[in-house]
């Protein structure tokens, strides 16, 4: 099945005081989705956003918001995100007791679910569940803060989850990838079969963020895998 490759900034590294603007320059340069990273400082190490914030940026876009629970207990909060304007929302099974419960809710509200695997997490833990949901995302840096580097033993995760989506007849699946993407890496990852690319600070921390997203939608060149 062809997937279209998508190119996802992710606030996490724009200026906050003006959030709105930031948004608007990467949306000029043909991004396809927002990343929000939501942290809670106990799941990872560092607080960012919430609802509040998330429903005051909706009003300002129609891009697909792509929100990254990195909180525990998700399943108290995902109806506020989904509230607050969310398209798709992943979060990490180990900081849910009931997985499968909050992927059908997740879908029920007419939302994309996606689970997160995280740099030691195996690609096996996701047996069962991959019958349910819409999307994996991989983390291809420890969760918590942006501007790490790529980790690039990931692109055999991605890999092995190619296999097991080909096994399982899940290939519908969408694989993202999150953590130390830029311009020089993103081909490579294109080609092992990634479809959404989150790229923080090599989008907002270039000298215009647009044409960087210009780039990074050509470096991953749309190949259809």
């Amino acid at each position: 099945m062809t997937k279209t490759k998508l190119i996802a900034p992710s606030i996490l590294s724009a200026d906050f005081s003006r959030l709105g603007e930031e948004i608007k320059k990467v949306e000029e340069g043909g991004a396809d989705i927002i990343h929000l990273d939501v942290m809670d400082g106990r799941y990872v190490p560092n607080i960012t956003i919430g609802p509040p914030v998330i429903e005051s940026l909706r009003k300002i876009t129609d891009l697909p918001f792509d929100a990254h629970l990195m909180i525990v207990e998700p399943e108290k909060y995902v109806p506020e995100f989904i509230e607050a304007g969310c398209n798709m929302i992943s979060f990490h099974m180990d900081a849910c007791i009931h997985s499968h419960r909050l992927v059908d809710y997740i879908k029920s509200r007419d939302v994309k679910a996606g689970v997160v695997l995280n740099p030691s997490t195996p690609v096996n833990t996701l047996e069962e569940i991959i019958y349910f949901i819409d999307y994996v995302l991989i983390m291809s840096v420890n969760p918590g803060f942006g501007g790490q580097k790529f980790i690039p033993e990931t692109l055999n995760k991605v890999r092995k989850l190619k296999n097991l989506m080909e096994e399982t007849g899940r290939t519908d699946i969408l694989i993202e990838i999150d953590g130390g993407i830029n311009i020089n890496n993103i081909s490579d990852v294109s080609s092992a079969g990634v479809n959404i690319f989150v790229a923080g600070s090599s989008v907002f921390k270039a000298d215009n963020p647009a044409e960087m997203v210009r780039k990074l939608k050509e470096k991953a060149s749309y190949i259809e895998v």
